[in-house]
C-alpha cells in the first residue's frame, strides 16, 4: 500500500522503514529536512508540505500522523481535513487523549473522512522488533488498513500461545500477531493509555525495588546487617526463569551494565500524560487505582528530590524510548 508518514521522529521514521522493508510506498513529511532527506535515502518519496502530500498519493489517500500528543497533532489533524478528499484516511499513531479522538473522528466523519486511532507501543525498538498496536476506529476501514498493521507488527514470533486461548468463541488471531481492532473511535488509545498507565507502575516497583537494595549498604544499618550487593548480577539473573523477569528488566539491566551507580541519568522522571489520564480514567469509573496513582505522584517528585531509583526510570525510559533525561 502507499501512504503518507507525518512526522519522522524516532517512532515515525522507524514505523516508515519497517513498513518500507514489507514492500510498502511511502511519502514522508516532517518539518525537518533532514529527517526527510535520511528516509527518502532508504527509498521514500520525499514531500515539503501537507499538500504536497495530497498530491502524491491517490485516492484513497492514508494520512498516518506521528507526532506528540495536544497542538502539534491537532493543528495537523485539522490541516488534513480542510485538504483532504472524501474516502481518505487519517491515523493518528501517537500517544493522544482519546476523548480528543473522538472529538475529531466527529469532525472528520461530517466531511466523508475515515479517522482511526492506533495507540503504538515499541520505541526505537519497534523497527526491529515490530510495534504493538491498539486500533479504534470502524470495522471496514481498520479491514481496509489491515496489510499496514500486519506488517508492522512482531507476529507470532517464538512466544508460546496461550493455553486454550484458540478454543475460545470469537476468537481473533491478530491479537497473537501484535495487534488488536479494541473498538470503534478512541478505544485505540484508551488501552493504550492504560497500558501506558500500568507500565508506570511495572517501572516504579522495579525501581524501588533496586533503591532497596543498593541502600542495603549503608552505614545507617547495624554493620553485620549491610550487605554491598551487586545490582548488575542481581538484575541478570532475575531476567533468567524468575517470575518478574520482563523486557523492563531487560533494559534495567543493560544499562546497570554499563554503569550500576547510573551517574549518567539524571532521575528527573518525566511524564507523558498517560499516566495522568488513566486516574482521571480511574476516577471516572470509580475504580481504585493505589499503584498506578502512586508511580504518577513518584515521577512528579522526582522532579523536587531525586533518588537512585529514579536514575533507573530515567535509564528504563531511554532504554525503550529514548527519552533523554540525563544530567545538566
Amino acid at each position: 500500500m502507499r501512504l503518507a508518514m507525518i512526522g519522522l521522529g524516532r517512532m515515525g521514521a522507524g514505523i516508515a522503514r519497517r513498513l518500507m522493508e514489507h514492500g510498502h510506498q511511502i511519502v514522508g513529511y516532517d518539518r525537518s529536512a533532514e529527517a526527510v532527506a535520511a528516509l527518502a535515502k532508504d527509498g521514500a518519496t520525499p514531500a515539503d508540505s501537507l499538500e504536497d502530500i495530497v498530491a502524491k498519493l491517490e485516492t484513497p489517500r492514508i494520512f498516518w500522523v506521528m507526532l506528540p500528543a495536544g497542538a502539534p497533532t491537532e493543528s495537523t489533524v485539522e490541516a488534513l481535513t480542510e485538504i483532504a478528499s472524501p474516502g481518505d484516511i487519517i491515523i493518528d499513531g501517537g500517544n493522544s487523549f482519546y476523548k480528543d479522538d473522538i472529538r475529531r473522528a466527529k469532525a472528520t466523519t461530517a466531511r466523508g473522512i475515515h479517522y482511526v486511532d492506533v495507540g503504538t507501543s515499541g520505541g526505537v525498538w519497534g523497527l526491529e522488533r515490530g510495534f504493538c498496536m491498539m486500533i479504534g476506529g470502524d470495522k471496514e476501514t481498520v479491514d481496509l488498513l489491515d496489510p499496514i498493521f500486519e506488517a508492522l507488527a512482531p507476529g507470532l514470533g517464538t512466544i508460546p500461545r496461550t493455553i486454550g486461548r484458540t478454543d475460545q468463541e470469537g476468537f481473533d488471531p491478530r491479537a497473537e500477531k501484535g495487534y488488536i481492532h479494541a473498538g470503534p473511535t478512541g478505544a485505540g488509545h484508551f488501552v493504550k493509555m492504560v497500558h501506558n498507565g500500568i507500565e508506570y507502575g511495572l517501572m516504579a516497583a522495579y525501581a524501588e525495588g533496586f533503591d532497596v537494595l543498593k541502600g542495603k549498604v549503608s552505614e545507617k544499618l547495624p554493620e553485620d546487617e549491610r550487605f554491598d550487593l551487586n545490582l548488575t548480577d542481581i538484575a541478570e539473573v532475575w531476567r533468567r526463569g524468575s517470575v518478574i523477569s520482563s523486557w523492563l528488566l531487560d533494559l534495567s539491566a543493560i544499562a546497570l551494565a554499563k554503569d550500576q551507580m547510573l551517574e549518567a541519568y539524571s532521575g528527573h522522571v518525566a511524564d507523558s500524560g498517560e499516566g495522568q489520564w488513566t486516574i482521571d480514567a480511574a476516577m471516572e469509573e470509580s475504580v481504585p487505582a493505589y499503584v498506578l496513582s502512586a508511580a504518577l505522584f513518584a515521577r512528579y517528585r522526582s522532579r523536587v528530590d531525586t533518588t537512585f531509583g529514579d536514575k533507573l526510570l530515567s535509564a528504563m525510559r531511554f532504554g525503550f524510548g529514548g527519552h533523554v533525561e540525563m544530567p545538566q
